[in-house]
């Protein structure tokens, strides 16, 4: 997370963040994809209405994602009123505006020469196609709704080495040359009279098509360095140019979303005609608003915040949460012992999760927490690994889960530019001996600051077993220098240049086995990856220092605390609310 202080005094050079995105786009989460308790979780099985599961097929019985027509999303958060299909779409009180939405898309298609229709060639065959469909409300009371639909193929019927050669990620990109000879049947309410049996030939990458990703980042990233922008070593998402006076523009890309940043708003503008020039955008202004991460500034006392209120609230209602639910003060309690053991052994208790959500609730806690809340990440970490049998008792741990954000919908990362920006990258390290009941893994927590505001965290189980506390805490070590020399990199290429990343470990025995290069007979199992972070060390990177336990951010990250440790950690971080 970068700040950047405007002036408010001059705006040709006030620092700005604009966001724009190309036409026929939406990467809004709260539009992708599809308790009330006591403290002490029960084992009767909730009433319908004050339930937060659906009724889904047996899963012996379900398709392999792979073979769904739906394209798969991060998010399984849906609007309701939403049209899943091309019938229900036309049929739909607002059916107008999505047949106006769906003939919008096709004129893009038709501008951009992205098919040509033709007569499908003996010997080929053609894949089928969807329309996807979406809103984006954008802030209540602000903006007005789009109807936003999206032509996507159905990529699955692809074969190797006939359709595509290379395969990237998943993500769908847009607007790349195709190098394959690809055909697809011409989607519903689009067909041309006279010609329906004629197909469509893709001369353009196509959502949900497999070699989109590699084709659209390839078109992107030479029109970039076209511009004379330089590509992050760090991060290939990251674009930036000097400018004068040792400034700089940045732009960084997220799909088709891109976010602009510099303190020259003549240079943003000139940015973005060179961007329209060569693709269809949509400029959205001043950026307050990405991926459902509400930005919001406060100028006045040089601070920015993100949150994700707007999209936890979706999530809140979409899964039953309401004002009569019982708030919660930290993600877990140190009640919930959870292991393999607690799920299902009868058929009951397999009859009663299969009515649960439970993969959909935990993967909208997934995107909160990789986002703009850390503070739910050891819960978040608990919960996921039982995501391929949960049981009752996995599933009264994910709703005390949700009700500690109905308590703490409003809380997100603070940044502020004080005396804390000067000492740039700040880590914090911290570890779980043996905390795992199914293998007796320790986990590994670590937080880095910037601006007082966290850039970087997580929460995981170790990947082998520790035989010791100072062993757990070395591993934990490893894993943060190796963070740290990341963002060591990526902050250079900011012009934030640190001599060093301060890494703060509050294990003495841990600190002084990763300063001295004596050979231990009692460390020598340990696996030799791990000793790496010694000679990072010794070359003075990273400095390690000693931090009391009482003041380490981190230890949240491993375990449960206590209602007054955790308000103390998010504290320490600026996890507040904003």
């Amino acid at each position: 997370m970068l700040k950047y202080k405007d002036s408010q005094k001059d705006d040709k050079t006030s620092s700005t963040l604009q966001h724009v995105e190309l036409e026929k786009v939406n990467d809004d989460p709260t539009n992708i994809g599809r308790t009330n308790d006591e403290e002490v979780p029960t084992e009767e099985p909730l009433q319908q209405q004050d339930s937060i599961t659906y009724r889904r097929p047996r899963r012996e019985i379900r398709k392999h994602a792979r073979f769904d027509d739906i394209v798969a999303y991060a998010l399984p958060i849906a609007n309701d009123d939403v049209p899943s299909t091309y019938t229900k779409a036309i049929s739909n009180p607002d059916g107008v505006k999505w047949k106006e939405a769906m003939n919008e898309e096709m004129q893009s298609l038709h501008k951009n020469r992205s098919c040509e229709l033709v007569t499908l060639p003996k010997g080929k065959k053609a894949i089928g196609c969807k329309w996807v469909y979406a809103k984006n409300e954008g802030f209540p009371g602000k903006n007005e709704i789009r109807y936003k639909d999206r032509l996507v193929a159905k990529g699955y019927a692809q074969k190797e080495g006939i359709d595509y050669n290379e395969l990237d990620v998943k993500t769908a990109f847009l607007h790349g040359d195709l190098e394959e000879e690809i055909y697809m049947i011409q989607p519903d309410g689009s067909k041309v009279a006279g010609k329906e049996n004629w197909v469509c030939k893709l001369t353009k990458s196509l959502y949900g098509l497999k070699q989109s990703p590699r084709q659209w980042y390839k078109r992107f990233d030479q029109f970039m360095k076209g511009q004379r922008y330089t590509r992050s070593r760090f991060d290939h998402c990251v674009y930036f140019q000097r400018l004068q006076k040792r400034t700089f523009i940045y732009l960084l890309l997220y799909v088709d979303d891109m976010l602009m940043a510099s303190k020259s708003k003549a240079e943003i503008e000139r940015l973005k005609t060179q961007l329209n020039l060569e693709f269809e955008m949509k400029d959205l202004g001043e950026a307050k608003k990405i991926l459902g991460m509400e930005i919001w500034r406060d100028r006045a006392h040089d601070r920015v915040s993100l949150s994700q209120k707007q999209y936890l609230k979706k999530v809140l209602q979409q899964f039953g949460m309401n004002e009569h639910t019982k708030p919660v003060s930290t993600p877990l309690a140190s009640h919930f012992k959870l292991s393999a053991q607690l799920s299902p052994s009868t058929n009951t208790e397999q009859e009663y999760m299969l009515q649960v959500s439970y993969s959909n609730v935990v993967g909208s806690l997934m995107y909160e927490m990789v986002c703009t809340r850390p503070d739910i990440s050891q819960a978040v970490s608990i919960v996921s690994r039982y995501m391929h049998n949960p049981g009752k008792g996995h599933w009264q741990a994910v709703k005390w889960i949700l009700r500690y954000i109905q308590k703490t919908v409003d809380v997100g990362l603070l940044f502020k530019q004080d005396n804390t920006l000067g000492k740039g990258v700040i880590g914090y390290v911290d570890f779980d001996y043996a905390g795992d009941l199914d293998k007796r893994r320790s986990t590994t927590g670590y937080a880095f600051t910037l601006a007082g505001g966290l850039i970087s965290w997580k929460s995981t189980l170790q990947s082998t077993v520790a035989l010791s506390t100072t062993e757990a805490e070395y591993m934990a070590v490893t894993e943060a220098v190796k963070e740290a020399i990341w963002l060591q990199g990526m902050v250079k290429t900011l012009e934030l240049v640190q001599e060093h990343i301060n890494v703060y470990c509050d294990s003495q025995s841990a600190i002084h086995l990763a300063k001295n290069q004596v050979y231990h007979a009692r460390t020598k199992h340990i696996d030799a990856r791990f000793h790496f972070v010694r000679e990072i060390i010794d070359e003075e990177k990273i400095c390690l220092q000693k931090i009391k336990t009482a003041d380490n951010p981190a230890d949240m990250m491993t375990k449960v605390v206590t209602a007054t440790k955790f308000e103390h950690c998010l504290n320490l971080i600026n996890i507040l609310q904003v």
